[in-house]
């Protein structure tokens, strides 16, 4: 039993030690004894004594950043940069600020001095009840693809950087906050070495759309591939790519990401967010007819 715990039950036996008679005092012994461990003379000497007193609470840190004052600045700027993260925020504060007269009235350059020096920690602090008001859309839509997961390595150290034609795929969910039923995805294909990206919207990711626009993707780059790098999405590790990779003359080394590892595809997950999220938001397409106008734009 802990220190602390031993003076949680002192604190409370103490008083009805005391009140009690001989008889009844022999037993609230044997009780504490047996509970805290104490030989039955420590344990006479701490219940015949007066109670320590309480230490003095110490005094917490001096507050800089009113809630009052700090959150509905730091929430503004945070719901206008699109829910950034605590990191990110604070190395966006500055940018941020100069136009938040827009939003609001001019602040103090002294308040804005000391908002500048806010930590991450703190914002995360002064964040949280807006947060749980304002949860991050985006839903991860991926279904784990079974058939070929042993036939698909996955890729070992680092992607190749240094030569054109390493490509690296991924399918972006465009259904607002429910996987329910049929909407438009997006698929993102980028080239390691350029950045170049090439994005395509499908219905549903099927097997037969994701092929037929990588073969499209194929005939209309200005690099040969040279390798193919997807995530454990059923609609890449399927058996019309798979013969689609492999059934070539020269094979086309295939590998995928680890399981549950974003940072394996980093490259094509940050242009999800540049070339996909930026331009058509979490809105939910649920109709077909918007394929052809998203592959247009």
């Amino acid at each position: 039993m802990s220190l602390s715990a031993k003076r949680e039950v002192l604190a409370r036996i103490h008083g009805r030690y005391q009140r009690a008679g001989r008889p009844h005092k022999a037993r609230i012994l044997d009780e504490f004894c047996a509970t805290c461990g104490y030989h039955r003379k420590a344990a006479l000497r701490l219940l015949n004594r007066p109670l320590p007193p309480r230490p003095p609470k110490r005094p917490g840190p001096k507050i800089i950043y009113e809630p009052a004052q700090v959150l509905p600045v730091l929430k503004t700027v945070w719901l206008a940069s699109d829910q950034l993260c605590s990191k990110l925020l604070k190395a966006a504060l500055p940018e941020w600020l100069e136009h938040h007269p827009r939003h609001g009235a001019p602040l103090p350059e002294a308040f804005k001095e000391r908002l500048l020096r806010i930590s991450p920690a703190q914002i995360d602090r002064r964040l949280r009840r807006a947060r749980m008001q304002h949860p991050k859309k985006g839903l991860a839509a991926t279904r784990p693809g079974t058939l070929l997961r042993q036939a698909v390595p996955t890729r070992s150290g680092p992607p190749d950087t240094a030569r054109p034609g390493s490509v690296e795929a991924d399918t972006v969910a465009h259904c607002d906050d429910s996987t329910e039923g049929d909407y438009v995805n997006s698929l993102t294909f980028t080239e390691l070495f350029s950045g170049w990206t090439e994005n395509r919207a499908v219905w549903n990711k099927s097997a037969d759309a994701v092929l037929a626009q990588l073969r499209e993707l194929e005939s209309v780059v200005p690099y040969p591939m040279k390798d193919f790098h997807t995530d454990n999405g059923g609609e890449f590790l399927n058996w019309a790519l798979h013969r689609h990779l492999t059934g070539r003359a020269v094979q086309l080394p295939w590998t995928r990401s680890r399981a549950y590892r974003k940072n394996d595809n980093a490259h094509c997950e940050q242009k999800n967010w540049t070339h996909v999220r930026q331009l058509f938001g979490h809105d939910r397409f649920g109709h077909p007819e918007l394929v052809a106008l998203m592959n247009d734009l």
